[in-house]
């Protein structure tokens, strides 16, 4: 794992006062990455150096050990000055959270290190051609003697992965004869990005979220020995933490996006926008119908930051707590549903309260909704409510496939 020299976090309030400082770097320039498609390499490698990727490593091997709370916080802050890069580093958690979960001492040891030293995690996860994307079809075979193995397939919209020092992929274990002697299941290979037969591709072409480095990684009889292997069961067939701290994640960027469409909406209405006739007055903001507007618009965006809070501390609280993982998973469905509707709704009444001016496609305000619409393709909302839904009507937990 590649070694940058990161600085280390030391608390939730440090974590929030360096986000902050690198939000507001990342947001001079987010729309003219965004129209030229500039991969943020540079802004990435700050992300890295200052500590933030690391600040949820345990205590135990010399982290910081924030709670999901903490790191929503962060993801939120980035999303408002540039939702890309707050994305790039979403499975980064998650997989450091996998580690946590379920990797043994050594691997723990191996990997966190590596990340306190501002190495990078991406996933290779989502695959095309299954009947659904749960179908996992890339396999991991054991070679002579079960302690290397073998792995084949093509992942897809692998955020990160042109970023990243280390690649997590899924796979299935493909072992009929048992030679490994590793119970069957989903595996998560942790691999270098430089490893022989990896080969990553950047062909992500979506029309929002441009910048997040969401190619293609393919594996031909990549070779990996077993210690890179983690078995995933630990994490998604208990009640564990591990699902619900991924989709907060996914909601602070969706309320980062709402809160950053909102901020510049109403700058360029204070700066730029002319008022409507009829309202008689001299300045676009002092018409009492846009100020209406704009009252509405930030009822939303708080509510949506407020609801998120709410979710983080209840992930909080059910890490460790197999009692109160299926609260939280309620809890942050409800946020992700709440910041779903704040971004997509903000960000096109965006032009709404800023009027024509504000179409000019060089200004490149429409990353904002473009961003939003992309991202909340993310775990389709009309199925977080039938699990709201049928946990308030019939008592039962949601299921625990990780994506409530």
């Amino acid at each position: 794992m590649t070694a940058v020299g990161a600085a280390r976090i030391a608390s939730a309030q440090q974590a929030r006062t360096v986000a902050a400082e690198l939000a507001a770097e990342f947001a001079v320039d987010a729309a003219h990455r965004d129209r030229e498609r500039a991969l943020p390499f540079a802004e990435v490698r700050k992300l890295a150096a200052s500590g933030l990727l690391a600040v949820t490593v345990p205590a135990i091997h010399g982290g910081a050990e924030l709670p999901p709370s903490a790191v929503a916080e962060v993801v939120r802050l980035l999303a408002i000055a540039d939702p890309n890069i707050a994305q790039i580093p979403h499975s980064h958690f998650v997989y450091v959270n996998l580690l946590k979960l379920a990797g043994s001492t050594e691997q723990q040891r191996r990997y966190l290190t590596g990340v306190l030293d501002g190495a990078q995690i991406a996933n290779a996860q989502s695959e095309r051609g299954g009947a659904t994307v749960a179908d996992i079809a890339t396999t991991v075979r054991p070679l002579a003697g079960g302690q290397q193995f073998r792995i084949d397939g093509v992942k897809y919209y692998c955020t990160g992965s042109l970023f990243a020092d280390v690649l997590a992929v899924l796979t299935k274990l493909d072992d009929p004869g048992g030679v490994s002697g590793l119970p069957s299941g989903q595996y998560v290979a942790f691999l270098p990005a430089d490893t022989p037969g990896v080969r990553i591709v950047d062909d992500w072409n979506g029309f929002g979220q441009r910048t997040t480095g969401s190619g293609t990684v393919s594996f031909d009889s990549v070779v990996v020995e077993r210690d890179q292997l983690v078995a995933r069961s630990a994490a998604v067939d208990e009640p564990t933490a591990y699902g619900a701290s991924a989709q907060l994640l996914h909601a602070a960027i969706d309320a980062g996006i709402a809160r950053g469409a909102l901020t510049t909406a109403a700058g360029f209405a204070r700066n730029k926008s002319r008022p409507w006739f009829e309202a008689q007055v001299h300045r676009a903001i002092d018409d009492p119908l846009l100020i209406q507007r704009f009252g509405e618009l930030a009822v939303t965006v708080s509510a949506a930051e407020a609801t998120l809070a709410v979710a983080g501390a209840a992930v909080d609280a059910a890490l460790g707590a197999p009692d109160q993982v299926a609260d939280a998973s309620i809890a942050v469905a409800t946020a992700k549903i709440l910041a779903d509707r704040a971004a997509t709704e903000v960000s096109s009444a965006l032009f709404e309260v800023s009027g024509t001016r504000s179409a000019a496609d060089d200004l490149n305000l429409h990353h904002f909704w473009r961003n939003a619409r992309t991202h909340t393709l993310h775990d389709p909302v009309r199925w977080k409510y039938q699990h709201i839904g049928r946990t308030l009507l019939h008592g039962s937990p949601p299921p625990l496939h990780g994506v409530i």
